[in-house]
């Protein structure tokens, strides 16, 4: 690990990194076929679909050895916690449907032990120096477009449509650190390691 992390650090003494998962193939799928109805009215930077994901924490910029620190508390989550089911389900925005800059595909089963998990990453990064808390609750949401322009009318048809549509489930089994580089294509997301869940039967 530690020469990966030497490696990570060659170029820059600081890299952007959060706390989260890739969300399964099947809400992937989904949401490019979402993409394709809705670009036409929908104007902005839509998230590519291999970087598709639930952030648990922003972290942002960290030095190697706060980096070590966070992947030694990501495995403690990680090693308490179980695998569990969770089903994505309809559409949101952030911060109002009469202002959206943000569409996202909610979670509706498996939300609340979601945030359970989001508050044992954030309660456990309390003890990494220099990182500071999310300002924001956490919503478990899956960002898929950054708005620029919207046809409002059209915006609101589209939820309507999709209020009880369901773009699939998974069983949430790890965690990762995950790098975030920032390109003027929009940004670039790497797992630095993940953090898999003692297993359970279901």
């Amino acid at each position: 690990m530690f020469r990966t992390l030497w490696v990570l650090f060659l170029l820059n003494p600081m890299i952007r990194v959060f706390i989260g998962f890739f969300t399964s193939p099947v809400v992937v799928e989904k949401s490019v076929k979402l993409r394709e109805e809705a670009a036409p009215f929908i104007h902005g930077k839509w998230t590519q679909p291999q970087n598709l994901h639930i952030t648990l924490q922003f972290i942002g910029n960290v030095d190697r050895d706060t980096l070590t620190r966070l992947l030694k508390t990501a495995q403690e989550v990680a090693n308490s916690f179980r695998p569990f089911r969770i089903t994505y389900k309809g559409l949101g925005v952030f911060p109002h449907i009469r202002r959206p800059r943000i569409l996202w595909v909610g979670v509706d089963s498996g939300a609340g032990t979601l945030r359970r998990l989001a508050k044992m990453v954030e309660i456990a990064n309390k003890k990494v120096p220099n990182i500071k808390p999310d300002t924001k609750p956490f919503h478990p949401h899956v960002t898929i477009c950054r708005m620029r322009r919207v046809d409002d009318r059209k915006l609101k048809s589209l939820m309507r449509r999709y209020q009880n549509f369901v773009f699939g489930e998974e069983i949430v089994n790890r965690i990762a650190v995950i790098k975030s580089t920032l390109t003027p294509e929009g940004p670039i997301y790497a797992p630095i390691e993940e953090f898999f869940f003692p297993q359970k039967d279901f």
